[in-house]
């Protein structure tokens, strides 16, 4: 599958799980999806989620590791402009997708080992490997942060694993 045909399937799937596309400025990032639900562990949750162009020009080949992490941390900046606690205590989550072929071991580390808790959000970079149809998310640790990590899995799942 190719990074286009990805994308649409995500699509279909924020559909069906009740993701609306973000009206506001998305600061470049097209296109940005929320939803603002209740997590029986975490209270309520505010996701922003996104799939980027694994390929935007950074490199000939394709994202570095770095890019990674900037584009993430991009997403954070949007993330804390657009979550709004009028509606009481909010735990923000987001994801940023890099849909690649074949993508590098140095890429999936940079997602995975990337600091997810920061600023009050919690932002996680994850990679598909259009190729394989592999995606690579953060594990749930065994101790501490149990409750956002496994929201995490089970959005990752829902959403970005076609």
């Amino acid at each position: 599958m190719d990074p286009i045909q990805y994308r649409d399937s995500v699509v279909k799937k924020r559909r069906k799980h009740g993701f609306e596309a973000l009206d506001a400025d998305a600061n470049g990032f097209d296109p940005v999806w929320a939803a603002r639900e209740a997590d029986d562990s975490l209270g309520d949750v505010f996701v922003l989620a996104t799939v980027v162009d694994g390929h935007d020009g950074t490199d000939a080949d394709g994202p570095r590791p770095d890019d990674i992490r900037t584009t993430a941390d991009a997403f954070r900046d949007l993330l804390v402009e657009v979550t709004d606690d009028r509606h009481g205590s909010t735990t923000p989550l987001g994801y940023v997708l890099f849909p690649i072929p074949d993508p590098d071991p140095s890429l999936v580390d940079a997602a995975t080992s990337y600091t997810v808790a920061r600023r009050r959000t919690n932002v996680f970079p994850l990679v598909y490997d259009c190729e394989t149809g592999t995606l690579h998310r953060h594990e749930i640790p065994r101790l501490k942060g149990r409750g956002i990590y496994r929201r995490q899995a089970e959005d990752a799942a829902r959403l970005f694993d076609i």
